[in-house]
């Protein structure tokens, strides 16, 4: 048995994934609207608030798909294999680039991949027995932290922790929690999990390092990150990872507070009781992330208390008034769109990270260097988009809306032929 859906939330879900999906596929990345970039450290823009939103949705969501916690088809068996399966899908994402068979290249080796990834997403996102899903999963995560850790040569260096993985971690704590514990339990978890990652990063000696400290690569989550995940690491950084372990402590408690929030909206009460309720604690949230910013700043890679709680805030107040829209005002003719987006969120993040990947694999001939080559992402944006847009960001834009419309196309053509993918 599952409550009915809420369409507020699936509006919000869409939303964020859509926003995510601009987000991700500018045209360069050296010319991006302010709202669509990253802050470059401490602070947070638009582009900041998806990551902690979706945290916040998959949290929201769990009462609502185990509203009674005492049904036998809700075991806690079924939330590891869920939480396994969305941290695959994650590590797979990463090795995609590494894969390599009888030292095949080209269009060979592609076919090799692409033919594994579909395996794999089956698996992983396939309407299967428990037991199967069990053994398929377990299956496929031995098989890639092998490789990754001392397996085949190519993947002894790939990324092992990332955005699904962290999704995957932090919806198994949260969703256990639901099932074992009162909210009373789950809100004093998620205090003592903000309180104690301040304590740590605030006051504990990074060792070898010195004084605690916030900046990049020298605080303690990046200190752990060195010790414990060397080699593995998001490329970009190198000595720390944005996912990271100590990091995923505090992101855990953005799930909570989803958590609790989805209760609330569950219980007996007018749906306007419930909207006073909840917009209180979205501004009390909010204005208490930004004054604990004034001493533990806020700042996505680390994903400090502030943060948490600041996002979590605007996260609650977004809520709210697509709750108030939909479900009480009853205002849903232009919803249908984004809950086209929302009821399939992990398909479009696993395959538009695939699609990026394969754009920029396959090579052709440089038109203007014919000794060089270009990918075939590249020459789009270089030689169809650039053109058309005598403004750099304007031609970057138009590059990323394109991707979302392409996904928006497909997205339709599931939601008509009514194919939903769980993972």
């Amino acid at each position: 048995m599952t409550k009915e859906r809420l369409q507020s939330l699936d509006v919000f879900r869409g939303i964020t994934i859509l926003y995510m999906t601009l987000v991700n596929n500018p045209g360069s990345w050296s010319f991006i609207y302010p709202p669509l970039e990253h802050a470059e450290w401490n602070g947070c823009t638009p582009a900041d608030l998806v990551f902690p939103f979706f945290i916040f949705i998959m949290g929201t969501a769990i009462p609502f798909a185990i509203p009674d916690k005492t049904l036998e088809n809700s075991p806690v068996n079924k939330i590891v294999v869920r939480s396994l399966r969305i941290f695959c899908l994650g590590l797979f994402l990463n090795f995609f680039s590494n894969i390599e068979l009888f030292g095949l290249d080209g269009i060979s080796l592609l076919f090799i991949r692409l033919t594994l990834t579909l395996g794999v997403s089956y698996a992983l996102l396939g309407n299967f027995n428990l037991k199967v899903k069990t053994f398929l999963v377990f299956t496929i995560l031995t098989v890639l932290l092998f490789l990754s850790y001392g397996g085949i040569k190519d993947f002894q260096e790939v990324r092992v922790l990332g955005v699904l993985q962290r999704l995957g971690i932090v919806y198994f704590f949260v969703a256990v929690l639901y099932l074992k514990t009162t909210r009373k339990i789950q809100l004093l978890v998620a205090i003592t999990l903000l309180l104690g990652y301040w304590v740590v990063m605030a006051m504990v000696p990074v060792p070898g390092i010195g004084s605690a400290n916030f900046e990049k690569g020298t605080n303690m989550a990046a200190w752990l990150d060195g010790l414990l995940l060397k080699g593995h690491m998001w490329i970009y950084t190198k000595t720390w990872d944005p996912e990271g372990l100590l990091s995923t402590v505090p992101a855990i408690a953005s799930g909570i507070i989803g958590l609790l929030i989805g209760q609330l909206m569950n219980i007996t009460l007018p749906k306007l009781e419930i909207v006073k309720k909840i917009i209180l604690i979205g501004v009390t949230s909010t204005v208490i992330g930004i004054l604990w910013g004034i001493i533990f700043p806020i700042n996505k890679s680390l994903w400090t208390s502030s943060y948490v709680l600041y996002t979590s805030g605007l996260a609650i107040l977004c809520l709210t008034f697509l709750y108030y829209t939909v479900e009480i005002a009853n205002y849903k003719k232009w919803t249908l769109f984004f809950i086209i987006w929302g009821v399939n969120p992990m398909i479009v993040f696993f395959y538009s990270g695939i699609v990026s990947k394969v754009l920029r694999m396959i090579k052709i001939q440089n038109p203007e260097i014919v000794t060089e080559q270009i990918s075939i992402q590249d020459y789009f944006y270089k030689f169809w988009i650039t053109p058309t847009f005598s403004n750099p960001l304007n031609a970057s834009l138009a590059f990323a809306l394109i991707n979302t419309i392409f996904w928006s196309l497909i997205l339709c053509f599931f939601y008509k032929n009514k194919l939903i993918f769980k993972v």
